[in-house]
């Protein structure tokens, strides 16, 4: 009877602290700004601003000897949505043009372009690329040289002839099938907005606590440190879990950004993901007690990781050894990878199971750790 009259005070008492906290973040709108503006903002700036495609790339075009062959060559340019061509009269002025940042690239076409074209090894043409962006660089090598196949297949096809390339190369892209940088970014970008919910929530509002002096009023109840905890994860959890649906609905209605795997699978790991960012939370606001210290330590201690180490832009295998081993203490790695598998590729037990397993992992260590150095004290 008596437990059983303990663990109903215990609910209660909860249940009173939630309805506290529900009644502050309404008293507060703070709060409301960092779950449901933030991830608007965010989305807007990264889905419209970032993009990894290169697109309407300025080229310069050089022909030291115009005829027929030449125009339909460079006409493949115009016609490109990859390219922006510009016509020079002599490399000299396209390598100012380089210089000064107007265009990317250089393409000569030398005055005995058409003569060679019809000898058997063909008309070499002339690439220069500006490499101070190396990605860029080789996107845009890639997509004269196609250009140049192309054209070079299109040109045999027109006098009756059989094109035969060094090498036969039959694409197929699997999971992004339009290679759209969107669809990659997008679903990190969820991830970058979860962490920053779930770590800046719960880290600024116990910092607030502590600054306003209604941390030492708690600490006069009843409650128990385990009960102030999870009185505090639960309104913060709906919020973040309100901030989530928000990121997942704009990704699919207004980036068209495809999810082929289930809803169910996406919010059960992110509900993981969002009290393992919670827990974050909780631990930097029983390091910092002042909201200053605990928004740059929640910057610091979750968004850097989670933007330059869990494979949201950076390839994690390109990174030094001890870099990719470093990246296995951010929670935000092994939730992106659910994500982008369950948006591009659909529900992949064998990468869902073992990131969500580990999550699992993060979340009860991050809480355990908070647990143990939560004492109803105010030393």
């Amino acid at each position: 009877m008596s437990n059983g009259t303990s663990m109903g005070s215990g609910k209660m008492r909860i249940r009173g602290l939630v309805r506290k906290e529900f009644l502050q973040i309404v008293r507060d709108p703070s709060s409301i700004a960092i779950a449901f503006l933030m991830p608007i903002v965010l989305l807007l700036l990264f889905g419209y601003g970032v993009s990894l495609d290169s697109e309407h790339v300025p080229v310069a075009i050089v022909v030291e000897q115009p005829g027929a062959d030449t125009a339909d060559f460079t006409a493949a340019f115009h016609q490109s949505r990859y390219f922006n061509p510009v016509m020079y009269a002599n490399t000299r002025d396209a390598e100012q043009a380089m210089m000064a940042g107007s265009v990317n690239a250089i393409v000569v076409l030398r005055q005995d372009f058409a003569k060679q074209l019809r000898d058997p090894d063909g008309a070499p043409i002339q690439l220069i690329v500006n490499g101070v962006d190396a990605n860029s660089a080789r996107l845009v090598s890639g997509y004269v040289q196609g250009a140049w196949g192309t054209w070079l297949e299109h040109y045999a096809q027109l006098r009756g002839q059989k094109f035969e390339a060094p090498v036969q190369m039959e694409q197929r892209v699997w999971f992004n099938s339009e290679l759209r940088s969107r669809n990659f970014l997008v679903p990190g970008l969820v991830a970058l907005i979860m962490t920053l919910i779930g770590a800046l929530l719960t880290a600024m509002v116990m910092a607030r606590e502590w600054e306003r002096g209604t941390m030492e009023a708690l600490m006069v109840t009843p409650l128990s440190m385990s009960e102030v905890i999870v009185g505090k994860l639960l309104p913060y959890f709906v919020l973040g879990m309100g901030g989530l649906a928000l990121s997942v609905s704009m990704a699919l209605f207004l980036f068209d950004v495809p999810l082929r795997g289930s809803m169910w699978v996406l919010i059960a790991t992110s509900a993981l993901f969002l009290i393992a960012a919670l827990g974050m939370g909780l631990l930097i606001s029983t390091i910092a007690r002042s909201q200053f210290v605990a928004g740059q330590l929640a910057l610091i201690i979750t968004f850097l990781p989670a933007f330059l180490l869990s494979g949201f832009i950076f390839d994690i295998g390109s990174m030094p050894p001890v870099v990719q081993f470093i990246t296995h203490i951010v929670a935000a790695r092994y939730y992106i990878a659910i994500l982008q598998t369950v948006f591009l590729a659909g529900n992949d037990w064998s990468v869902i199971v073992p990131n969500a397993l580990a999550l699992v992992v993060m979340a009860t260590l991050f809480l355990g750790v908070t647990w143990r150095k939560s004492r109803k004290r105010l030393e």
